[in-house]
């Protein structure tokens, strides 16, 4: 089980990112970012974990959870962009991902 500061770095490190890449992409400082990561417990608000969560691809609900499944927090996040596409790049995915069951 990971704890939050252990999350939003194991996702940002495989997301290839840098603290000041994922502080840029959230709204944030370096710092800031650094002490989500290594103080315990962080105390950041509502939103910071929601930007977070958005730039790495999955949930708040998963950052926030120690017991919570990573490939399910990604799909969550997959199909909560997926609902606001263009309903025309919709039916492309949807035909993209027909060509996957034969």
């Amino acid at each position: 089980m990971a704890t939050f500061g252990e999350k939003i770095k194991g996702l940002r490190k495989k997301a290839g990112l840098t603290l000041d890449q994922l502080a840029d992409l959230t709204g944030s400082s370096k710092s800031y970012v650094w002490e989500l990561e290594n103080k315990n417990p962080p105390r950041p608000s509502a939103d910071k974990i929601d930007r977070i969560a958005k730039a790495l691809g999955v949930t708040a609900d998963y950052i926030m959870d120690e017991k919570a499944d990573l490939t399910t927090a990604e799909d969550e996040a997959f199909f909560r962009k997926y609902k606001g596409l263009d309903p025309l790049v919709k039916e492309q995915i949807r035909r993209i991902t027909e060509t996957f069951k034969r």
